[in-house]
């Protein structure tokens, strides 16, 4: 839609300017820092920091019933930097200017009602968000394009060069960043951190072909993690992992897109999400509260956590109901095929534990869960749910038997609807569903395929056929007919078809 055709009273409102008075908030003592500073932890105290924007409560004054026009007319724009997650800009980055704005494709990804077979399999309706379909085919991307879009700025802007971008990974954060730090190849270098032999093929394809250097150690993510922690301690390099706040506000569009597509009524949702580094609950708690407070939604949704008993150290958390004697451990991560959520010792854990009191306090009601699954309903999840018309990965699967497991424990009532979150496409852990049919798994990851989830290819060898057709070497006249004949027949006697 061209800018002419647009309303009047909504011109104005279009093409954001770049303003707001944005700092790093410590969480631990509460200093503030500036932002032309690239902060990971407080420098003070060493606590995880979270993005403010002083100047928020102005957008409460505008009316959630404004907002909701300004961003239903912006979808309809055909600007690139805002057609992405920074349709939102005012509550995402306000400072960053749109010129700036890195847009590869990601955000506004589909949201894909459960058919109703699925729906009574699982006691509920529900729908999937398949961020599988962003850019580098995962959810990743969301925080990414905030993240990079950030550097543009102090390096456009603030004169900052020579950057390197430094992250650890389980496949979907190194894919991501070395997509994005890709194109801005004049002003960034990206460089990656494995855990080897714990990323499929498929994942480790991904940054090599965008062309970041990719390290391979020993360990698993957590071990990852720590090296790049000394490296943001000791260089000066720009650190992606979900520790760099600007993450967390690119992942917040996950919440705002899922308000719009409700038109702004979410308070019958229960949203599931798969806890890892404890990011992504972060962002998705923080986005509705940012939209509660400026009554763009009248109400928050339930959202339910979930963690394999793999990794499952913020399920472990909130067991104890009483939050004074709660005290937050980290775990040894056993084998696990919801990779991206193996994690012993999430980075968020201090910005989730503020987040879930200031979300159950701001409608006085218990609207977060954490529930806990096995690998053996990861793994059957994600089956079920792609033999019903879906493309969900492991995590995926994890958030459909975190789903389940909710219904069933009573979380979700009967006239909720829940919004699964399935973070990367499936085809980057096809590794996991061969070894599903092959029942190849080790031991440690406690899976044992059920034969009626297990699938397999059919050779099929038609009877009385003398000649085969081959590469180079096509059959002819009756040798072909009689190929066709007797293979469509073998076919149709394996799918128990009928002749007209």
């Amino acid at each position: 839609m061209k800018y002419e055709d647009f309303p009047e009273e909504i011109k104005p409102y279009l093409f954001p300017e770049a303003k707001g008075l944005m700092v790093y908030n410590c969480l631990g003592c509460g200093a503030e820092f500036d932002i032309t500073r690239l902060l990971y932890t407080c420098p003070e105290c060493g606590s995880v920091l979270l993005l403010v924007d002083k100047n928020a409560s102005e957008l409460s004054r505008k009316g959630g019933k404004t907002w909701q026009k300004i961003f239903d007319y912006r979808k309809m724009l055909n600007d690139p930097s805002l057609k992405g997650i920074f349709r939102y800009h005012e509550f995402i980055a306000p400072v960053i200017p749109l010129k700036l704005i890195v847009y590869l494709g990601e955000g506004h990804t589909p949201l894909v009602r459960a058919n109703n077979n699925l729906a009574e399999k699982v006691g509920a309706q529900f729908y999937f968000k398949n961020d599988g379909l962003n850019p580098s085919a995962s959810f990743k991307d969301r925080g990414m394009a905030c993240a990079l879009s950030y550097i543009n700025y102090l390096a456009r802007e603030k004169n900052l060069s020579n950057i390197v971008a430094v992250c650890a990974s389980t496949g979907d954060t190194s894919a991501s960043a070395a997509l994005y730090a890709s194109y801005l190849r004049d002003i960034v270098r990206s460089a990656v951190l494995l855990p080897k032999g714990k990323v499929t093929p498929q994942q480790l394809s991904q940054p090599l072909g965008s062309g970041a250097k990719v390290f391979e150690i020993p360990g698993v993510f957590d071990d990852c993690m720590k090296v790049v922690e000394q490296l943001a301690d000791s260089y000066n390099v720009a650190l992606l992992n979900s520790k760099n706040s600007w993450r967390i506000l690119g992942q917040e569009s996950f919440s705002f897109e899922i308000a719009q597509d409700f038109d702004y009524k979410v308070g019958d949702k229960v949203v599931v999400v798969p806890i890892g580094n404890a990011g992504n609950i972060t962002a998705v708690m923080s986005g509705f509260l940012k939209f509660f407070k400026a009554r763009v939604i009248d109400s928050l949704p339930k959202i339910i956590g979930v963690q394999s008993e793999h990794a499952d150290p913020v399920y472990r958390y909130y067991l104890e109901p009483d939050p004074q004697h709660r005290s937050f451990k980290p775990v040894t991560v056993k084998p696990s095929v919801a990779q991206a959520a193996m994690i012993g010792n999430p980075v968020s854990m201090p910005r989730v534990i503020r987040l879930v009191e200031e979300y159950n306090n701001a409608e006085k009601e218990k609207k977060i869960f954490v529930v806990q699954v096995s690998e053996q309903e990861i793994m059957d999840s994600m089956l079920i749910a792609n033999s019903n018309g879906h493309i969900v990965c492991t995590q995926g699967g994890e958030s459909l038997a975190g789903f389940k497991r909710a219904v069933d424990a009573g979380y979700v009532g009967k006239d909720e609807t829940g919004v699964l979150n399935s973070t990367a496409h499936m085809l980057k852990f096809a590794v996991f569903q061969e070894m599903y049919f092959n029942d190849s798994f080790g031991p440690e990851f406690e899976i044992k395929p059920k034969e009626h989830l297990k699938n397999a290819p059919i050779e099929v060898k038609p009877s009385g056929v003398n000649k085969l057709p081959a590469p180079g070497r096509p059959l002819h006249g009756e040798e072909m007919s009689t190929f066709v004949r007797q293979t469509a027949a073998e076919i149709a006697r394996f799918l128990g078809l009928e002749p007209r």
